[in-house]
């Protein structure tokens, strides 16, 4: 596996973010998973059975992992950066919800590098 990306702050994260979701269809699976998994949550606690809000993993995540391998065939950004991916989520439903996403999908960059912190490799290759 590849090491993870370096980022100098979440909005540099969140361009990073953004390309790895470039797919509507990524995006859709994205916003099924999470919707589904935050009512099975609800649902588990309204039945009073709040280990089950446990589900919310496997629901959310497999909608959305399915979206980066067999969609957008890429790796999760969740793989190398979990917290910032998770809070990420939310924000790109967010902004896809308001209606905003696409002014910020627009203004990520295209082709974003971020930082990798392998010092072993030469700047000149």
């Amino acid at each position: 596996m590849a090491e993870a990306p370096r980022f100098r702050n979440y909005n540099e994260f969140f361009d990073f973010y953004l390309q790895q979701h470039s797919d509507a269809g990524n995006r859709r699976m994205h916003a099924v998973g999470m919707i589904a998994g935050a009512l099975v949550a609800i649902a588990a606690l309204v039945a009073h059975h709040p280990w089950l809000v446990l589900l919310w993993i496997p629901v959310g995540y497999g909608f959305s992992f399915a979206g980066h391998f067999v969609i957008e065939k890429n790796q999760p950004a969740t793989f190398g950066h979990p917290f910032w991916s998770f809070i990420s989520d939310f924000r790109m439903l967010g902004l896809m919800l308001a209606g905003k996403l696409p002014s910020h999908l627009g203004a990520a960059p295209a082709s974003f590098e971020p930082e990798h912190s392998d010092s072993s490799r030469d700047p000149h290759t």
